[in-house]
């Protein structure tokens, strides 16, 4: 452990470190604030909210479908300090539009007309952002780490999102919108500064053309990954670990609001025990490998996770309203008789996730030539993103059918199932 948190004092890990920290902070800031203001402030039915947040993700992973094979070919053959530069640039202007639109519903002008429209502009714009940073932040890693420092290197960058995706979900739920906005062009610029420290990370090999076809080099780069058999499994079961999560994410504002009645402080708190939780599970999973990539813990946490998913649905389902009909706020919430096992399985279900998911990441980066990282990173965002629109998709159609978001908790639960099985398989795989 104490090896791992002192790549935290080396140049060649600490400024990709922070810089992605500030990116997820300020995705989820910006994301969050315009959820729950919309879900708190303009709608007033389960099934709208639940759309709204599930379209909201989705916007946001679309990006990673279209265009992770292009921003793979690029990670891998051209400087990636250098299109950090240009990534963290981009998302000052992103987040200038954003802050117009969280403005404008603050103010109350044109919220369905301009304001929202504004915030998915940015949103889908960010996105496009994580795109092309996300293949960055984990084939870099091989470049600048000693290959014994790369699993810590992955468990700290996952620990990191999930602590960064923490801070921005509760700050989300506690300022007002108007200084949300202020915050998220604040932090843009810090991150562009941090992005400017990374050392350099030249190509393995001389610059070549990219293909910019981003059907063709999809099918081309998703195809040429999928037959090595143990990347196969690797991205197979981080697809349905992500479909859980963001199936999970578009719905506790609408759960919060709707089955718990409970303020939007009470959804942030939610997310943000579910970041807690991610992050514990992403370290303490490096420390019982020892540095190991291996999966044989996988396949045991996503069954504990599923297990946690039922707690938790089941909690939901008795959870007992305030007889006065009033929202709990975070006092009266954590003051309610069923809140430490609702918060117990919450907790547990994204502890026993993050023990399930680092090790499959740090596969990504260890099965491949350096030279090949990011692009295999790439092909995993395309699956994984497909996915999660196809999760999305479906928690919305489920909602409109009038199949409430408890009831829902329990396709997160099956799918956990799929998950163990193909982990078992991917750890026999490696064997």
């Amino acid at each position: 452990m104490t090896g791992s948190f002192a790549l935290l004092k080396q140049r060649r890990f600490l400024p990709l470190f922070v810089t992605q920290l500030l990116g997820a902070f300020n995705d989820n800031l910006f994301k969050n604030a315009m959820v729950l203001f919309v879900v708190y402030g303009v709608f007033n039915d389960e099934a709208s909210e639940t759309a709204f947040s599930a379209v909201a993700t989705g916007l946001f992973i679309l990006p990673f479908f279209l265009l992770s094979a292009l921003s793979g070919q690029l990670a891998d053959t051209r400087d990636k300090a250098r299109i950090i530069r240009i990534v963290k640039f981009c998302e000052i202007l992103i987040m200038i539009v954003g802050a117009a639109g969280l403005i404008l519903a603050w103010m109350g002008f044109a919220v369905h007309l301009i304001a929202i429209p504004l915030m998915m502009l940015a949103l889908f714009a960010m996105g496009i952002h994580s795109t092309f940073f996300g293949p960055i932040k984990y084939a870099i890693l091989p470049q600048h780490l000693k290959s014994d420092e790369v699993l810590a290197g992955t468990g700290l960058v996952e620990a990191g999102t999930y602590i960064a995706i923490l801070a921005g979900t509760i700050l989300a739920g506690v300022i007002d919108v108007e200084w949300a906005a202020l915050a998220v062009v604040l932090v843009a610029a810090v991150g562009y500064w941090t992005g400017r420290q990374v050392p350099p990370a030249p190509p393995e090999h001389a610059e070549t053309g990219i293909d910019w076809h981003i059907i063709r080099s999809s099918i081309t780069l998703v195809r040429g990954t999928m037959h090595i058999p143990r990347l196969f499994l690797a991205i197979l079961s981080i697809s349905f670990f992500w479909t859980i999560g963001a199936v999970l994410f578009i719905q506790f504002p609408p759960l919060v609001k709707n089955i718990l009645h409970a303020d939007k402080s009470v959804a942030s708190l939610f997310l943000a025990v579910f970041s807690i939780g991610i992050a514990i599970g992403s370290v303490a999973v490096n420390r019982l490998l020892k540095g190991q990539v291996s999966a044989r813990y996988s396949p045991a946490s996503v069954l504990v996770m599923g297990g946690f998913v039922l707690a938790f649905y089941w909690v939901c389902r008795n959870w007992e309203h305030d007889p006065s009909g009033a929202m709990y706020g975070i006092a009266g919430f954590l003051g309610h008789a069923d809140v430490i096992p609702l918060l117990t399985a919450l907790l547990g279900i994204a502890i026993s996730g993050g023990m399930f998911v680092v090790p499959l990441y740090a596969f990504l980066t260890t099965t491949v030539p350096k030279d090949q990282t990011a692009r295999t990173v790439a092909a995993n965002n395309i699956v994984n993103s497909g996915a999660m629109v196809a999760g999305s998709l479906l928690a919305i159609g489920l909602g409109f059918a009038g199949i409430g978001v408890v009831d829902q908790l329990l396709m997160s639960a099956v799918m956990c199932l799929i998950s163990a099985w193909l982990a078992v398989k991917l750890h026999r795989a490696c064997d």
